[in-house]
């Protein structure tokens, strides 16, 4: 058996980060640079988040620009990596039994194209998305990354991308340098001291954290990526955090790297 492939959850933050140079689009070139090349990468992202359970198939997928009121350069920005049928299929050979649909039509939300255009700014892996099921307790989405756990093995890069604080209604818009609101800082510390743990049962019951939890994950879709990457972790697997940072008080832009 070969290298076994780290997996991360990226905070992905605001789009604008595709087509700007900060130490959040830095620290994700770093990561790049310090894996092994990938054969292919899988994706989670928040920005996929229906109520249905599908794996994308699309040779050549599109750059989604699902969002509104930004430069027109950004709607303007594309990232060309192409798809990957073969993965796609295994992929849903490996979620068997599960109803995985195979979605010939999906493109590449930013969720996955704003930070991976600066981790693979070349575009030369094929990427694949998997949706998240929103109909699916937490539970169900940290045992579906128990079941892509083979994929590490076979040179594949499972990527989950969300926030682990995600308050837009908090978020200042006119300060994004802010100092993190307490509740802010308390919730992602914690979700971190839980990781380093190993303590999973504890996050895939988030919502047991009290107030401070019900502020920074008022919807789930941001959140849970994290648990598809945790639970794709091996026992007492290297963990880590190649970037940090809590951006207009209320979105953690906090990365955990697994292995």
């Amino acid at each position: 058996m070969g290298e076994v492939m780290p997996a991360v959850f990226f905070g992905h933050g605001n789009p604008m980060n595709a087509i700007e140079s900060n130490t959040y689009t830095e620290s994700w070139q770093k990561f790049g640079q310090s894996i092994p090349r990938p054969k292919a990468i899988l994706a989670i992202s928040a920005h996929w988040y229906v109520p249905d359970m599908a794996v994308s198939g699309n040779t050549s997928p599109d750059t989604i620009h699902d969002f509104y009121g930004f430069p027109r350069e950004l709607f303007e920005y594309t990232w060309p990596a192409p798809g990957s049928p073969e993965l796609g299929l295994h992929v849903q050979k490996l979620l068997q039994p599960l109803d995985v649909r195979f979605d010939e039509q999906r493109g590449l939300d930013h969720g996955v194209w704003a930070v991976l255009c600066h981790v693979f700014p070349d575009a030369d892996i094929p990427v694949v998305q998997l949706s998240i099921d929103e109909r699916k307790p937490p539970e169900f989405h940290y045992e579906t990354g128990k079941l892509l756990q083979p994929l590490r093995d076979e040179g594949v890069l499972i990527v989950g991308s969300g926030n682990i604080v995600h308050n837009l209604h908090a978020y200042v818009w006119e300060n994004e340098k802010i100092p993190p609101f307490d509740w802010a800082l308390r919730f992602e510390s914690a979700t971190r001291s839980l990781i380093l743990e190993e303590k999973d049962r504890e996050l895939i019951d988030y919502r047991a954290m009290g107030e401070d939890a019900r502020l920074s994950v008022p919807s789930p879709d941001h959140f849970l990526p994290l648990l598809f990457v945790l639970g794709l972790r091996r026992k007492h697997e290297q963990i880590s955090f190649p970037v940090e940072g809590i951006e207009g008080g209320a979105l953690s832009m906090l990365s955990v790297r697994i292995g």
